[in-house]
């Protein structure tokens, strides 16, 4: 199991950054109103989880790749904080219980964060 652990993370890496590019508009809500171009934020992530989700699947490249998915996931917490000052329901996006945007902020965020951690040295 935990030989296929890079490769299940580079997959959902992957799909998450397509996800990017083919629905926008579910992003584009979540990103905080003072960050400037939004759309450009949005495809550069997009772009990031693609390109990292592919280096985990190299052995030589996983290690820099945890690395920079963590970077990466820090860098989105100011998305998730926003989510919550707004009340975890945004105009035209996202809507779900207060409890489920903490959730996402203090639960799954670190355990992505740990995942990525947790490959940065595994051999395929």
């Amino acid at each position: 199991m935990k030989k296929i652990s890079p490769f299940v993370q580079g997959i959902f890496y992957v799909i998450a950054g397509i996800n990017h590019f083919i629905n926008p508009d579910f992003y584009l809500p979540l990103i905080p109103e003072y960050f400037v171009f939004p759309e450009m934020i949005n495809y550069l992530s997009g772009f990031c989880e693609i390109v990292l989700g592919g280096m985990l699947f190299s052995e030589r490249s996983r290690k820099s790749a945890a690395y920079l998915i963590i970077v990466m996931l820090l860098g989105f917490v100011p998305s998730h904080v926003y989510f919550i000052q707004q009340g975890s329901c945004l105009e035209g996006g996202l809507c779900v219980p207060a409890w489920v945007g903490w959730g996402r902020l203090i639960l799954i965020h670190p355990i992505l964060i740990w995942w990525a951690w947790s490959v940065r040295h595994m051999r395929n």
